[in-house]
């Protein structure tokens, strides 16, 4: 087979191959949301990747138009119109709803789903993304609507940023939705406020209040002297928290159509990264898509690309370290049988360790551990077994010690 016969190593545009560094990253990720959210007394739940495309439809015209363009969408064998999830709050919606008379409220309930979308690959935004997803049901309390954010800035914190670091958003749909009611919007006019209002960050403060007086909208009515009563409630619970990063922003309005009180977003505070860490808000008609009884929700959402994002601009990425601790390598292939009796006795005492074939020579072996970034290296050789001693490596300082067989274990663990 020629050169040009041979397929991409490339993965499909918009994805990522999660090489073990990677994957560490992603474990470390998911490991700490799940210690900070239960903490907090959420419990994990998840779902099937594949939905029914109606799901998606049913929540209006503009996420009509998010299923046609921005979504993995497919008739399956059946005839049946399905979608890669590109988001979960419906998805638990529908599960929520489905076992509504046997659920205990309020729900604290939390995933961390693969999403799809078919969009721009970019800074902060591909195709495939894992998303952390933190829900409230049977709750109409501000109290939850802040405890959500709490939680959200818990997970911020617990990641190794400091409140300096980030500026958390708040907004109020209701707010807005009363304003368009008094100005007499219809819904083209209110979805065209709601555009101009998220994309205020972006644009220049002449364009935006231009903009805003051709609909007929002051400036001084989007800037109330103090925040809406339902932000400032939030704010002050906040404060209680020890919170002190939270401000109002009525710039933020979230993009879907099912929010209907208090909105926020997480930012991190360098202009390098413009996209939101942190997303959610109130949503308490949402499962009336699915139940005719009303089951009030709050919730919030993270991506780990803008996380990621976040982390590496903070000098707060972990540092990886591969589970093995231990590269026992080999002077003769010989060996391989007493070289796993060794290393067999170090995995019974709780001691990860990966044995070499002894197909290469020593030093290559000793290459392959420094590459795999294994910290200690033990040789096993037929001058190691005839004496009972053994030199262990430091493969990081290159520091060695001799050790008996018996108390191979015991330095290990002790580490």
């Amino acid at each position: 087979m020629g050169k040009k016969d041979l397929l991409s190593t490339e993965p499909y545009k918009g994805v990522r191959d999660f090489y073990p560094e990677d994957q560490a990253f992603l474990n470390y990720l998911i490991a700490t949301f799940r210690g900070a959210l239960e903490r907090w007394g959420y419990v994990e739940y998840n779902a099937s990747i594949l939905e029914p495309s109606e799901i998606y439809k049913a929540k209006g015209s503009e996420n009509e138009e998010v299923v046609r363009e921005q979504t993995y969408t497919f008739v399956d064998r059946g005839e049946r119109e399905v979608t890669l999830r590109p988001e979960m709050t419906p998805t638990v919606a529908r599960m929520v709803a489905g076992r509504r008379r046997e659920l205990g409220f309020p729900l604290r309930w939390y995933s961390i789903p693969n999403c799809f979308r078919y969009e721009r690959p970019q800074r902060g935004r591909l195709r495939e993304f894992w998303q952390l997803n933190v829900d409230i049901f049977g709750s109409s309390s501000l109290a939850a609507d802040a405890e959500i954010i709490a939680v959200s800035h818990a997970i911020m914190m617990a990641l190794g940023a400091k409140q300096s670091d980030f500026i958390i958003k708040l907004g109020s749909r209701m707010y807005l939705d009363t304003l368009m009611q008094n100005l007499n919007f219809d819904e083209v006019q209110g979805k065209k406020l709601l555009i101009l209002l998220d994309r205020s960050s972006k644009m220049p403060a002449g364009d935006f209040e231009r903009e805003l007086g051709e609909m007929g909208v002051s400036l001084e009515m989007l800037s109330p002297k103090t925040p809406p009563q339902d932000v400032l409630d939030v704010m002050e619970r906040l404060k209680m928290m020890g919170i002190e990063n939270a401000v109002f922003d009525l710039g933020v309005v979230r993009g879907f159509d099912y929010y209907t009180g208090v909105v926020f977003e997480i930012f991190d505070t360098d202009p390098k990264n413009s996209r939101s860490i942190f997303g959610g808000g109130r949503y308490d008609n949402l499962l009336a898509l699915f139940d005719d009884e009303k089951v009030p929700a709050v919730g919030a959402a993270a991506g780990d690309e803008t996380l990621r994002n976040f982390l590496e601009t903070r000098n707060l990425m972990p540092t990886y370290l591969p589970p093995t601790k231990v590269y026992v390598a080999l002077t003769s292939e010989s060996l391989v049988k007493e070289a796993n009796k060794v290393a067999e006795t170090l995995r019974q005492g709780g001691v990860a360790v990966s044995v070499d074939f002894g197909e290469k020579k020593l030093s290559d072996q000793i290459k392959t551990a420094t590459k795999h970034k294994i910290p200690y290296l033990l040789v096993v050789g037929e001058n190691e077994l005839s004496s009972g001693t053994f030199v262990v490596r430091d493969l990081v300082s290159g520091e060695e010690k001799s050790l008996s067989r018996d108390g191979l274990l015991s330095f290990f663990l002790n580490l």
